[in-house]
């Protein structure tokens, strides 16, 4: 079921109308794709294969009972007039395709300029965290991100830049190693205000600077 909250209207939980299968149903379904690859699922080394998979997707998947507005509703007046960029460098973020379910491993880089009004730095990271603890892919995950961020604090603007690997393209399909996918989305002042943003890519990097500005 879609979860909304009335401030921002983000989804925040699973669509799917459907029940949730019960975690017998998910061991059983990792033992047919073993059977389907070729292996036993009852040979010695895969017999406890599938109930560590179950486990392992609630870890890789916990973004789906996490409601990130709620990460960001708390937050303080009290900064003395601060009104300069925050900004989060080299996040470590992990993900998954939702084409292929492999992992999307790379960085995110977090920045707002506040509106009177400040988070918790460590809320950022969370909310990233909780949008790519779900199924993927890197242009929605970087929109998701800024654009909460931008709905609950309001601040004057807001930048995100991920930097990330995708195991769709390096093991797999073309298989080219080596590639670093970058997306930005920049909002208020970051989009509209060109040494505003020259300012924050320069702080995360120059060379993110040349390729986003392209």
């Amino acid at each position: 079921m879609n979860i909304q909250t009335p401030a921002s209207g983000l989804t925040t939980a699973n669509a799917s109308l459907e029940p949730r299968p019960s975690r017998a149903e998910a061991e059983a379904a990792v033992r047919t794709l073993l059977r389907w690859a070729g292996d036993d699922p009852d040979r010695e080394g895969l017999v406890d294969t599938p109930a560590r998979v179950a486990r392992a997707y609630e870890e890789f998947f916990a973004g789906y009972e996490t409601d990130p507005v709620e990460l960001l509703a708390r937050s303080f007046e009290e900064t003395d007039g601060y009104d300069e960029m925050v900004i989060l460098r080299d996040i470590r973020m992990e993900s998954h395709c939702e084409h292929h379910m492999v992992p999307i491993i790379g960085r995110a880089h977090i920045a707002y300029l506040p509106q009177g009004r400040v988070v918790g730095i460590s809320k950022l990271a969370r909310v990233l965290e909780v949008y790519a603890k779900r199924l993927q892919i890197q242009e929605k995950l970087t929109a998701q991100v800024a654009n909460t961020i931008e709905q609950v604090l309001k601040p004057k603007g807001v930048a995100v830049v991920i930097e990330a690997a995708h195991q769709c393209m390096t093991t797999r399909g073309i298989h080219k190693p080596g590639v670093t996918m970058v997306t930005s989305r920049m909002l208020g002042a970051f989009r509209d205000d060109a040494s505003t943003r020259r300012e924050f890519l320069s702080i995360i990097g120059g060379q993110r600077a040349s390729v986003i500005e392209g």
